[in-house]
Order: C-alpha cells, then structure tokens, then sequence
C-alpha cells in the first residue's frame, strides 16, 4: 500500500507499481439525463483491457467463429480476475476509475465469482470513489484528464462502444478501452504529484480537491461520508461498495 506522510517527494510515485483496468460492455440502451444506469442491469462486458504503466498492455475478450465475440465468456472474465489478484498479490497498485462501483463489480458478475471480485476490490485503488468520498458527487475521467493536463484524450464516447463492438467496429474498441487504462495511469501520477485532483465543472471552470495520498477501496469506506446537504437527490455513498458486503455475507 502508498503510504504518503510529511516526506512525500513525487519521485516516490515510481516505487507504486500501477496496473490500470478497464471493461466496455455490449448492453446498448439510451441513457436519460439524470437516469440511473443501474436501472438496465446486469451488464455483460464485451472487452477489457488492463495495462502496467510503463509496462504490459492486454486485452480480454472472447472468440467465436474466428472473431471477437459478443461477450466475454465465464472462463475468460474468471481468469481476468484471476490475473489482477495475482498482480495485486504481486504488489501491483490495481486502480480503475469507478472501478469499485462498475468495473469489478460487473467483471464478478460476469465471472460468477463476486467473492473473488470483491476482494479484490477493497485492496484496490478507485480515485473516483475516493473524489466522491470527499465532493459527495461522481466525476468523469475526462473532465479530470483535462483539469490535470492529460494530452491523451479518450477516444470515443463510452454509449458508443456497445454499438460499434456489435456493428463489429472491434479494433476501435479496443484502442478505445486501452486508452482508458492509459489515461488512469497517467492521471493517477497527475493525482500524486499534485497531492490534489483537479476537474472541470460544469461551467467550465477548474476546481481542486486536495488528495495528498492515494487510499484503498477499503480505507476510502472507514471516511466519513461527504456533506451532501446541499443535494436534492444525492448518491448513498454506499451504493458503490454494497456490492461487496453483499459478495462477502455469502
């Protein structure tokens, strides 16, 4: 685990081992503004990506009559778990963005084998949840990318990656889910040696949250929940990790 005290320097980064992830699934349903995705569960992932910054990329996916399937099979999302449980025993620092809500959560699911999901889960790092914990209120990967100065921009929008897998655009999606990897590991860094994360709001302008060490899923949960008062309707911080309880209890 990142351990940052008073001493922290940003070439210490160097000595986290970071190992990015990513899924696209192949559900396509029309999102409304405000409207909970949750709503169209359960997802099915029709690839992944994983990358060691610095280091190996790879894609997961399944094949079928010689080309990329519609779905990962249980087979193939089991052994993506299973790889990112040997790399995390291996110290590698697993981070997603939302990983904790979405990605693993879905990649149990599709394994049948939320146990294994979940703990992975709360060793692992979700810069996201850990914003959330502290704003009270979710935030895109890209608008972070932008605020920390990222130069790589995602490559599509993420409602689009379940039409162009189907319409057998996969090498697209694939740059894309990839891309997303990249992007986290990069930010990650950006997070660590500003000790804050920076987005674009809504307006357009730039805000900070001091971030002065990266948590785990774990220590982010024993924080105190984020003042939301100001919210009409505002997200149970619980609802990104009930998942794991639930996982956990059987």
């Amino acid at each position: 685990m990142l351990t940052v005290g008073t001493d922290f320097y940003p070439e210490r980064i160097n000595r986290m081992k970071l190992l990015s992830f990513d899924i696209e699934i192949s559900d396509v349903f029309e999102l409304g503004k405000h409207e909970d995705m949750e709503k169209y569960a359960p997802f099915h992932i029709s690839v992944a990506a994983t990358a060691v910054q610095g280091g190996e990329e790879r894609l997961w996916y399944s094949e079928e009559a010689g080309k990329p399937a519609l779905n990962l099979t249980q087979e193939k999302a089991h052994a993506l778990l299973e790889y990112l449980d040997t790399m995390q025993e291996q110290d590698y620092s697993i981070c997603a963005w939302n990983g904790l809500g979405f990605d693993l959560k879905w990649i149990g699911h599709q394994a049948e084998d939320m146990a294994l999901a979940a703990r992975i889960a709360l060793k692992s790092y979700d810069p996201m949840f850990q914003f959330f914990s502290l704003a009270g209120f979710p935030v895109a990967l890209a608008k972070v990318a932008e605020a920390m100065g990222i130069e790589q921009e995602k490559l599509m929008d993420g409602a689009d990656a379940p039409i162009q897998w189907r319409a057998g655009n996969y090498q697209k999606v694939m740059d894309y889910v990839l891309g997303d990897c990249q992007m986290t590991n990069q930010i990650v860094e950006a997070i660590l040696t500003a000790r804050q994360v920076r987005w674009v709001t809504a307006r357009g302008t730039i805000s900070a949250k001091p971030m002065p060490r990266l948590m785990t899923v774990e220590e982010v949960i024993q924080e105190p929940e984020p003042d939301q008062s100001w919210m009409d309707t505002p997200i149970p911080k619980l609802k990104f990790y009930e998942w794991t309880q639930e996982a956990r209890v059987k």
